[in-house]
């Protein structure tokens, strides 16, 4: 454990952003799974809906830092 009380507020402030960068991803995640869900189920209008709500989220976290450019493009074209 740090000493230092600066140290010790980036301890905290590392464990909430990791919690937070964790759901994020989290719900990228579920969403990839709704869609692939769907056209396995041959649902097409509602994948389409789904896609686009899993594009949003991908492209959000994308802008968070959380993925990097080039991942968030390589799962939007896993998805398409």
């Amino acid at each position: 454990m740090p000493n230092i009380k600066s140290a010790k507020k980036r301890v905290l402030v590392n464990a909430k952003k990791t919690e937070q960068n964790k759901a994020i991803r989290s719900a990228v995640k579920t969403e990839m799974k709704k869609v692939e869900s769907l056209i396995k189920a041959n649902k097409l209008e509602e994948a389409k809906a789904a896609l686009a709500a899993a594009y949003k989220a991908i492209d959000s976290a994308c802008t968070k830092n959380i993925y990097h450019a080039n991942n968030a493009a390589n799962k939007k074209a896993k998805l398409a």
